[in-house]
């Protein structure tokens, strides 16, 4: 089973980063929490770090897990566990570098995105407020 980070980022006035692959990537032009899968001998934690420095030049200051999902594609029969963390970064900016467009969406925006079927349990938590990820974050002290 393959292992992926997804990192949820949320801004102080409760919009979520959300990410559309390039249109030459595996699943074109769907959604997705920035993030990917964790190298050999890399924990998740640094895996999480070292995509957002990748995808969106972001540094991570500090990450909370939330959830774990499983999955299987059906094209590909490839399984993953994603863990998706709520996420915070220095930055204020973030400067995407490897998708089609990035937008700051409230959770209940989210259903209008086609997301990838991964993200779908979480999406449906987020989106009604059953999972607030800035609350993860400030559960755990700094």
């Amino acid at each position: 089973m393959r292992l992926v980070v997804a990192a949820v980022i949320e801004r102080g006035d409760r919009r979520l980063l959300i990410c559309q692959r390039r249109r030459s990537d595996t699943s074109p032009l769907k959604w997705e929490f920035p993030g990917g899968k964790v190298e050999s001998g890399e924990s998740p934690e640094a895996a999480l770090a070292r995509e957002l420095r990748e995808e969106l030049n972001a540094t991570l200051e500090k990450c909370v897990e939330m959830r774990r999902v499983q999955h299987q594609y059906a094209a590909t029969r490839e399984e993953l566990e994603i863990r998706f963390y709520a996420v915070s970064v220095k930055e204020i900016e973030i400067t995407p570098k490897c998708f089609e467009q990035i937008v700051w969406a409230l959770p209940r925006e989210l259903a209008n995105y086609d997301f990838l079927a991964a993200n779908a349990q979480l999406i449906a938590q987020v989106a009604t407020g059953r999972l607030k990820p800035g609350e993860f974050l400030a559960a755990k002290p700094s």
